[in-house]
């Protein structure tokens, strides 16, 4: 079973992915779409989408875990950030795989046993589950590897059935 997290953004979407076979996970891969500052923003939209899109072709995900919006002190970014992970539901819906949502909270619970555990603890952790020489980079792809490590964890493979 493969299964894709996805941390969403506008400027950066990370993603990750790790297989699962019986009770070991495996990495697969990491990266990151970008989107230029210079670019009228529906046109990142597209290409978070279009991007989205190819590595869910290519990779072949049987689940995808996608982190919710859970808090943004700025309503204008969390704004932004909640078009963009709407394209990316949408991509989701488009390519027919089953996906689960986790709060931030969930994730650092998940991966430190600890709910407030900071970025740097999650990502050493994360570095040391998938036996990685270094930590992933950028930030926003190993938050989307320890996002695809809860989902694999915290789901059952029966639970779901691809409809691909």
């Amino acid at each position: 079973m493969r299964i894709l997290g996805i941390d969403p953004g506008y400027g950066i979407v990370g993603y990750g992915m790790l297989e699962k076979q019986g009770n070991r996970l495996s990495y697969i891969m990491h990266g990151a779409i970008t989107t230029g500052k210079e670019e009228q923003f529906e046109g990142r939209l597209d290409t978070i989408y279009q991007e989205l899109m190819k590595i869910i072709a290519e990779y072949k995900p049987d689940l995808i875990a996608v982190e919710s919006l859970y808090f943004y002190k700025n309503v204008k970014t969390a704004i932004f950030v909640g078009e963009a992970r709407g394209v990316i539901l949408l991509a989701i819906k488009h390519s027919n795989i089953p996906f689960v949502e986790f709060t931030p909270h969930q994730v650092k619970l998940t991966i430190t046993g600890y709910g407030r555990a900071d970025k740097n603890q999650v990502q050493k952790v994360m570095k040391m589950l998938l036996k990685l020489d270094e930590i992933p980079k950028p930030d926003d792809a190993a938050d989307a590897l320890a996002i695809a490590w809860s989902a694999a964890v915290t789901y059952k493979e029966h639970q779901f059935k691809s409809t691909k």
